[in-house]
């Protein structure tokens, strides 16, 4: 009975975050037979700024799962090693106990092949790079800089290119994941729609948001939530959120949370007092038939952006060709971003080619939006889709988008 409990505990510590460790293996080793050289990531430092709680850079969580500060792995053809910091007890008085190179059981812990404390980097790497050719980092990497300089013969690779081509198709675990956190998302948007009245300031719409993803586990939002009213609405990355919501003004709510490291992005405009304008309803179906537009297009094979019919010329047709402006000029010129970027451990996860046509598995957005300073309307209409065999599954299809549905759920 006690070796059942111990394995039960076990496995519960292998998955406690959603991927099974044997998975993230398998993404190094898959990421190695790719490799004609040695690849070297620095993890993400302890921060200083107490301000900013600790969060393991993306790559390098995406090929490890680990998540103490400090950390670097070095990749080849044949090898995989992971190189720890010395213990700090001062530190740890601080932020807790951390794990060494020469701990217990660290190569079971960290499911790497090799541990290393963090002094053996340099010559590991020197002799490393003597029987190759190329070194592969991060192209914003800092800490990188001095390896480099020791093999400036070398040819250089962007890491994160090769990375990407992984991460760009999620994993039925990162599927699951993504899903949890969208659904989760989902009811806080519905929670901020209940709670909406005009006289309420932005920040609380927000906190109201924010607290029922925290509320469901979610460790912190995956972007800073948006939360625009009538001017505001027309900002794209408004993230003041000071602002008092008048009656009669549009709300813009950009907001997703991250749950055991996964992102959702979800945006949705509704009517501060509970009731469109005509006007903004008008405004509001384009955007949500230029929405419709570009999902009902989405299968393998179809082109985000580019060359037509890209999934955004899809969107911006339709709202070039429905309605206009006070001038009667068409709408398009105000649709003024792009439709769509993948989502997955960043809410803007990264993609090699953005021309890049769609593959199963992948997890994007589409969000058109129409914004007319003018008329203080912005409209913007956002969910998170997978992309399946024969279309797509919109993960954030239980928030309502009519017009009507949303006018019987805000402030009710």
């Amino acid at each position: 009975m006690r070796l059942v409990l111990s394995l039960l505990l076990c496995m519960s510590a292998l998955l406690a975050d959603g991927i099974p460790r044997e998975e993230y293996k398998n993404r190094r080793t898959q990421l190695r037979k790719s490799l004609d050289g040695v690849m070297v990531l620095f993890g993400a430092e302890e921060p200083e700024d107490l301000h900013v709680s600790f969060f393991e850079e993306s790559n390098f969580l995406y090929l490890s799962g680990w998540r103490e500060p400090g950390a670097v792995m070095m990749l080849t053809p044949k090898e995989e090693i992971l190189f720890l910091p010395p213990r700090n007890q001062h530190t740890e008085t601080f932020t807790g106990h951390k794990t060494s190179a020469d701990d217990p059981g660290v190569i079971q812990k960290t499911g790497f092949d090799k541990v290393l404390p963090y002094a053996a980097i340099e010559s590991t790497f020197l002799k490393l790079i003597e029987t190759s050719s190329r070194l592969y980092t991060l192209a914003d990497d800092r800490q990188a800089q001095k390896l480099k300089s020791f093999a400036v013969l070398h040819e250089s690779s962007d890491a994160g290119k090769a990375i990407a081509a992984l991460r760009m198709i999620k994993s039925p675990a990162e599927i699951e994941l993504i899903t949890k956190t969208t659904e989760i998302s989902v009811q806080a948007h519905l929670a901020a729609w209940k709670a909406l009245k005009s006289g309420m300031y932005e920040y609380q719409v927000a906190a109201v948001m924010t607290n029922a993803y925290f509320e469901r586990g979610c460790e912190r939002s995956a972007y800073a939530p948006i939360v625009g009213s009538g001017p505001n609405s027309i900002v794209l990355h408004y993230m003041s959120n000071h602002r008092r919501i008048d009656s009669g003004e549009v709300v813009l709510m950009d907001v997703g949370a991250e749950c055991s490291d996964y992102a959702t992005d979800i945006t949705r405009t509704v009517p501060a007092n509970g009731k469109f304008t005509d006007r903004q309803r008008e405004i509001y179906n384009i955007v949500l038939g230029a929405q419709k537009a570009a999902i009902a297009a989405i299968k393998p094979g179809v082109r985000v952006r580019g060359e037509a019919p890209s999934l955004q010329q899809i969107a911006r047709d339709y709202i070039n060709t429905h309605g206009k402006d006070l001038h009667g000029d068409s709408l398009g010129k105000y649709f003024t971003h792009g439709l769509s970027h993948h989502v997955g451990l960043d809410v803007h996860d990264p993609s090699n080619d953005p021309n890049d046509t769609l593959r199963p598995g992948m997890i994007i957005t589409i969000e058109p939006g129409v914004y007319i300073p003018e008329e203080n309307i912005g409209v913007r209409i956002e969910d998170t889709l997978l992309v399946t065999e024969n279309g797509s599954k919109n993960l954030s299809g239980g928030l309502p988008r009519e017009a009507a549905e949303i006018e019987k759920l805000v402030g009710k």
